[in-house]
């Protein structure tokens, strides 16, 4: 499938996945998210900015002011793993967000994610084999790199079935597909965050055109929420079938790292089910007017 995302966005934009100060961009932009009163702090109605003074943290991890300065200025890049949990637990981090924190605490482990784009001949045989369900591979980036039919019929009002996260954020039919854009928003920013703790180049291309291209992706990615997607519910308003929910679950691929499988399913004898027949059916007259096509 063809990409037509920029591949690098101006130099500025590399900023917050610059691997050298990975951590201290995390813990400034988590810092604050955090309000006084949920740490038991008083609310003195002086602060200049929001959240937590960068004092009250290193009070609460039990480091240092200027040890914690210094992590959040790059200037220190060793902390140890006693330090990341106390910070985790200054800054409330959930366990998603606190994985994410120990991740890029560590620089062993920040070398380059070794990634495929290639979907092999098996797996593609596997997608074609799957008539009932939509189901669909995607890359680094949230490219998708193949897909059977049926997810075909389901995404077809959009412009491209190239990449999620364009799709979400660049194409005006995602605000009518996704029932919760918002929420749907939410979720993949989220999880592309999850993604970045051992980066790739690819969805470091896809930040830097969306921070540029998107005011709304860039507003949260610089939130630095971190929740890997990995099963949900989902509610869309296909232009077909009308609203169909979906439950989402994401395999991971172990012969291709960087790669997982996404498969769409429906409750047996629900109404979602019934959607996804009629999917089925469109799909298949969709296959069969392409080789009525190919034939002439």
């Amino acid at each position: 499938m063809s990409r037509t995302l920029p591949e690098r966005g101006p130099a500025g934009y590399r900023r917050d996945m610059d691997r050298g100060n990975a951590l201290g961009e995390f813990l400034g932009a988590r810092r604050a998210l955090v309000s006084p009163a949920t740490v038991g702090l008083p609310e003195d109605g002086t602060r200049r900015v929001p959240g937590l003074r960068r004092e009250e943290v290193a009070l609460l991890a039990g480091v240092s002011t200027d040890y914690y300065v210094r992590l959040e200025q790059g200037r220190e890049r060793h902390p140890s793993q006693q330090v990341l949990e106390g910070l985790a637990c200054a800054l409330r981090l959930d366990e998603d967000a606190a994985a994410h924190l120990y991740r890029i605490g560590l620089p062993a482990q920040l070398a380059m994610a070794p990634v495929t784009t290639a979907v092999a001949a098996p797996l593609r045989q596997l997608l074609d084999q799957m008539h009932a369900v939509p189901a669909f591979v995607v890359g680094p980036g949230q490219d998708v790199l193949a897909a059977n039919a049926l997810a075909e019929v389901l995404y077809r009002a959009f412009a491209r079935f190239d990449n999620l996260l364009r799709m979400i954020f660049l194409d005006p039919h995602a605000r009518e597909f996704y029932a919760d854009w918002d929420q749907a928003a939410r979720v993949a920013v989220r999880n592309l965050r999850a993604s970045t703790a051992v980066p790739d180049q690819r969805t470091e291309q896809i930040v830097g055109a969306l921070t540029v291209r998107s005011p709304a992706f860039a507003s949260l990615w610089a939130r630095y929420e971190v929740r890997p997607r990995t099963q949900e519910d989902k509610h869309f308003h296909h232009p077909d079938i009308g609203e169909i929910r979906l439950h989402f679950e994401k395999l991971t691929i172990a012969s291709a790292p960087g790669q997982h499988l996404s498969v769409y399913t429906a409750e047996p004898g629900s109404a979602a089910a019934d959607g996804l027949a009629l999917l089925t059916s469109l799909a298949a007259d969709r296959v069969t007017n392409a080789d009525v096509g190919s034939a002439g």
